[in-house]
């Protein structure tokens, strides 16, 4: 006998009430690695490359809803700007910053910008070297169709769109390069090596002893000197007080060496920045030298201009920009009040450290007070979740949960739908 199934005493709330809850549910998206996806494109090896010579690649693991605009190697080669002519790398990082929009284009959308054009934001206007506003493109559209990126001193026109993950990253690809205002990617490198001894800078500051011991002692100081060319690197070197006021609780100095290693490395940006980039900068959040060793999204700094001053978050404290020990490009070295401690070893617990060592109520560090100043990135760059394991993993599980949300509203929709009838 056929088993009866009754619906007499089923109400369609629930699955109302389902099918709004899987419509509006916030699924993680998933990382992508850039120079895997264009991997798969043998035309654009020569772009590709500057984008893992140069780290740009690393810029964005963290982010999601981007425009990635590419130049095949025919286009690229033909160019007086290609990378033949041996450019400043830190000029050629920042022209292909230039050519990562902020926001998520496709064909059909640039089919919509009106006349008059579309301004769009490049990453290399979160720099803090591009002048005013010279860190954006302007899109336009002819009459006849042909779409154009046009910048102060250069254009490119839009040869055909590349790839599309939706609403995660789109690849457009242009017939030529485009130079932001002020970048000159033809001179080649003239600065010489500055060689700088940074444990000699720290001991002739007169207040970073401590910490100029440790990098000596370390041996991470030789990596910091050897990352001197190229991009750069800033440097945020706890005073001695800072030191001295780390309460008992915090066993920085019982750390293993490695530990202790990666600690030092965490406050370290990969890219020289000087004062006035520091507190002007866009993208709060800044990897590390140690974010490089061990993934996308860990041992991250946030920093932003708080109280008229550079602030930085580490997850676990606030400090503060004191000082400039030292700033020649390619090498900014700042003195900051606390020790910049990584959550990923001291936990996400917020640290008083202005309670003195071996002050009263347990202990020397007071656990459970204030969080600092909230500063994440905004909801429209929101970071990203699962650093990339393997080419493309993120971008198909991302893809395979979509389609089972869709298979579930569909259900639910047909379920409520044969319940009125």
């Amino acid at each position: 006998m056929a088993a009866i199934f009754s619906v007499s005493h089923f109400t369609p709330l629930p699955f109302l009430y389902l099918l709004i809850l899987l419509s509006s549910y916030p699924f993680p998206i998933s990382s992508f690695n850039i120079t895997a996806l264009l991997s798969s494109y043998p035309d654009l090896s020569d772009f590709n490359n500057l984008f893992t010579t140069t780290a740009v690649a690393a810029d964005l693991t963290t982010r999601t809803s981007l425009t990635l605009l590419v130049v095949p190697n025919a286009y690229l080669r033909s160019a007086s700007t290609s990378a033949s002519s041996h450019p400043s790398p830190t000029n050629l990082a920042d022209v292909l910053r230039y050519h990562v929009l902020l926001e998520y284009i496709t064909l059909s959308d640039l089919r919509l910008i009106p006349p008059t054009g579309k301004i769009v934001t490049t990453l290399f206007q979160t720099t803090g070297r591009a002048a005013a506003n010279s860190g954006t493109i302007n899109i336009t559209v002819d009459s006849s169709g042909a779409v154009t990126f046009h910048s102060p001193t250069s254009n490119a026109t839009l040869l055909s769109p590349v790839k599309t993950l939706p609403y995660n990253i789109s690849i457009l690809s242009l017939n030529s390069l485009l130079i932001p205002y002020n970048v000159d990617l033809t001179a080649s490198e003239t600065r010489p090596p500055l060689g700088l001894n940074i444990t000699k800078a720290l001991i002739d500051g007169h207040d970073f002893n401590v910490a100029a011991s440790m990098l000596a002692a370390s041996g991470v100081v030789s990596e910091f000197e050897a990352d001197e060319g190229g991009a750069g690197i800033t440097l945020f070197v706890p005073t001695d007080e800072a030191f001295s006021d780390l309460p008992s609780s915090v066993r920085f100095q019982s750390l293993p060496a490695d530990k202790k290693a990666m600690v030092l490395r965490f406050h370290v940006l990969h890219s020289y920045y000087p004062l006035g980039s520091l507190e002007s900068i866009v993208n709060p959040v800044q990897p590390t030298l140690a974010t490089e060793l061990n993934g996308a999204g860990s041992f991250t700094l946030n920093i932003s201009r708080v109280n008229g001053s550079v602030g930085i978050n580490t997850g676990v404290l606030q400090a503060s920009v004191t000082q400039t020990v030292f700033d020649q490009n390619p090498v900014a070295i700042f003195g900051v009040s606390k020790v910049l401690l990584p959550r990923e070893f001291f936990g996400s617990n917020p640290i008083d450290l202005n309670e003195p060592s071996g002050g009263g109520g347990g202990g020397g560090g007071a656990m459970g007070t204030a969080q600092p100043p909230e500063t994440a990135l905004s909801p429209e760059y929101p970071p990203i979740y699962s650093p990339p394991n393997h080419p493309g993993m993120g971008t198909r599980a991302a893809e395979t949960v979509g389609v089972m949300r869709i298979l579930l509203v569909m259900w639910c929709t047909w379920i409520c739908c044969h319940l009125f009838l």
